[in-house]
């Protein structure tokens, strides 16, 4: 105020001084009390405007006197919320940082300074509490927040976080239960029961939250598809055994459903294949992983594919399956099975060809026990011992890679299905649960003669008169697969070692181990 009017001063001032220049200063005069003044207008106005401004600057000096002891309880009142603020967030960060001690204390001087922000002093009460591990304060913290509309929420969260670290899921399920049906958005009550729907194997339920997110825009509708199509498949292989001809027909309408789906989830179009090909579709179930080739090339889709037939030779199973490969040429899979389809069909010039368009990358276990098997279809026994070298350190695949021939893929339990589906939800990848335990899997490398053999027995053996005779059923080589020597030489007449018939690799349909 004062400012303005010494502004409003000088302009006055500024005025009179012009028109006091320009000749006409007037004249004034004043009588009072005997006293009489006279001076020109000019001097005058400024005379008056010199005193206004001099009352309006001691009215002004009056006000701040009389006003000194409020400004300083304002003072006062300010630096102790900028303190409080300070404590809160010194105390937020070492919560954070797990220092329960600091942020405990923090805590308490925040309580005390930071009186016009009540919900944040006591979350940050109830996470000091978590930090220094003392679940009974953090418990009492959380449920004196329900008592307030607009901080219930983040009480029932609290009480569910507190209730796992205790470890009591019933308990931590009923605050997640209650947050669900409180808030249409809550992501975090959702997951909650989910994971515990998945964990106790209720495929059904879990469908159902699944649902229900979508409809509340919980998850986008990616997320909700690669949740449905892994619980579909999981729905299917939990009643995939029954004898009941009804629940069959449940379980391959769960796996058609899932495969439709997401064609590019492997264990649900190889479930659907293999529940058709047991009803008779055989034409059904091969269009089907035809269509999820050209997604998602899969290990394990090629040998679902491979066993739809069982009663085929082993050239017209080859070319089968190099029709496959064809379909997605480019694809890495799509490479290994042209590979495994001359083997299949006892064309070693073929498969070293086509082992040569691998594309360069770091060298695995799968990739070292299918050069190993080429090197040997071929007669180059050394060679094919090197690469088993080589394999036994190289890492392996984690992606059902390592499938044995001869079992049902995808036949998990309960709890790898669980981790399958919120592995696939979250990356929308395929993950090896038996390869995320460290448990042993099948080796991916042939088993090879010990004793040292020289590497042209075939050549020889072919200069002779021989002729390389791979066993129709076993998928590439010559007579006595990986675990036998190499075929006896005319000029010896020397015996081959006998094969293991445990390592056969058969083209039965019969019953099989599980994967």
């Amino acid at each position: 105020m004062i400012r303005a009017a010494i502004i409003f001063f000088l302009v006055a001032a500024l005025a009179v001084a012009v028109v006091a220049l320009t000749g006409e200063p007037g004249a004034a005069s004043l009588d009072w009390m005997g006293w009489r003044v006279e001076m020109t207008a000019a001097a005058a106005a400024l005379l008056t405007l010199f005193t206004a401004l001099l009352a309006t600057i001691l009215w002004r000096g009056l006000l701040w006197v009389v006003e000194a002891p409020r400004r300083a309880a304002r003072a006062r009142i300010e630096a102790k919320r900028k303190q409080g603020v300070e404590a809160l967030s010194r105390g937020f960060l070492a919560a954070a940082a797990g220092d329960g001690s600091e942020a405990r204390r923090l805590a308490q001087k925040a309580s005390e300074l930071a009186e016009d922000a009540p919900a944040l002093v006591r979350v940050l009460a109830a996470q000091a509490a978590e930090a220094a591990g003392d679940h009974v304060a953090a418990r009492q913290a959380y449920n004196a927040m329900l008592g307030f509309p607009e901080m219930r929420l983040a009480g029932l969260r609290g009480l569910m976080q507190t209730a796992v670290a205790e470890g009591d899921k019933t308990l931590a399920l009923r605050h997640a239960e209650t947050a669900y049906g409180l808030a249409r958005t809550a992501r975090w009550a959702w997951r909650a029961l989910l994971e515990a729907r998945l964990e106790a194997g209720d495929w059904q339920a879990a469908l159902a939250l699944v649902q229900g997110a979508l409809e509340r825009k919980i998850v986008p509708p990616l997320i909700a598809e690669r949740a449905r199509a892994a619980l579909l498949a999981a729905s299917a292989a939990g009643v995939e055994d029954s004898d009941d001809p009804k629940i069959l027909a449940q379980a391959l309408d769960f796996a058609t459903q899932a495969a439709k789906l997401k064609p590019e989830f492997a264990p649900g179009v190889v479930m659907a294949a293999r529940l058709l090909a047991a009803d008779g579709k055989t034409a059904k179930a091969g269009a089907l992983i035809e269509a999820a080739w050209k997604r998602a090339p899969h290990p394990a889709l090629w040998l679902a594919y491979r066993d739809l037939k069982t009663s085929e030779t082993p050239k017209l199973r080859a070319v089968r399956l190099a029709a496959l490969a064809n379909l997605k040429p480019e694809a890495r899979e799509s490479r290994l099975l042209k590979v495994e389809s001359a083997l299949i069909g006892g064309d070693p010039i073929a498969a070293r060809a086509a082992a040569r368009l691998l594309p360069e990358e770091a060298l695995t276990a799968r990739v070292a026990g299918l050069m190993a098997r080429v090197a040997y279809a071929n007669g180059e026994a050394d060679e094919a011992r090197a690469w088993v070298a080589r394999g036994v350190a190289a890492p392996q695949e984690p992606d059902w890679s390592d499938l044995d021939p001869e079992g049902r893929a995808f036949a998990y339990a309960r709890e790898d299905w669980a981790r399958l589906t919120v592995s696939y939800v979250e990356t929308g990848e395929l993950i090896h649960p038996r390869f995320e335990r460290g448990e042993r899997t099948m080796s991916e490398l042939p088993q090879l003669p010990s004793a040292y053999a020289e590497s042209t027995p075939f050549v020889r053996a072919a200069e002779a008169g021989g002729a390389l005779m791979p066993i129709p059923d076993d998928p590439g080589i010559g007579p006595g697969g990986f675990d036998a020597a190499p075929p006896a030489e005319p000029e010896t007449g020397s015996p081959a070692p006998r094969r293991n018939a445990g390592s056969r690799r058969r083209l039965a349909s019969g019953p099989r181990a599980a994967k």
